[in-house]
């Protein structure tokens, strides 16, 4: 949600984390478009990447940046995906790797939120498996609980999955 960098010709750089916890609960992040609550979903933390970051630098700093969560351990790259779509009066199109990352600590604070995430981000929630599948919610990226059903049933993906790009 932050406004991180941008490649040319605007595909923003983007690492997300799929945070689990010792219940294997997924975090999301409460959203919506600013100045209007009633238009809101759920997503994973995350952000774009800011100056030479990696990615696995990205996705640790956005997570504890918007989660307070540091004590994690992240894993391979599970899912990528390209989307693009209107937020806060203009359009992102984003390039998103989907890390995976394990913690103990299920207590959240923000800590570094930008000034738009602090008029956009509601709240977090951890979600078991069961709640997202029977969630009319609005959640991305849109699969999600049958990517975490996968993910808890097979593991980790040998390789990054390609999911659908999205277009909202």
């Amino acid at each position: 949600m932050d406004t991180g960098s941008f490649e040319g010709g605007g595909l923003r750089r983007v690492a997300r984390v799929v945070l689990l916890d010792p219940r294997d609960r997924i975090l999301l992040l409460h959203g919506h478009e600013p100045g209007d609550p009633a238009d809101d979903w759920w997503f994973t933390p995350g952000g774009g990447l800011e100056g030479d970051e990696t990615r696995e630098e990205a996705a640790l700093r956005e997570l504890a940046e918007e989660t307070g969560i540091t004590e994690v351990e992240l894993g391979p790259v599970l899912w990528r995906r390209m989307c693009s779509f209107p937020f806060a009066g203009r359009r992102w199109d984003q390039d998103e790797w989907y890390y995976l990352a394990r913690t103990t600590r299920t207590a959240t604070a923000p800590a570094g939120l930008t000034e738009l995430e602090r008029r956009s981000v509601a709240g977090a929630r951890w979600w078991t498996c069961r709640e997202l599948s029977r969630s009319h919610e609005t959640v991305y990226p849109t699969r999600l609980a049958e990517l975490l059903q996968r993910l808890l049933d097979e593991g980790p993906p040998a390789g990054p999955v390609t999911l659908d790009t999205e277009i909202v």
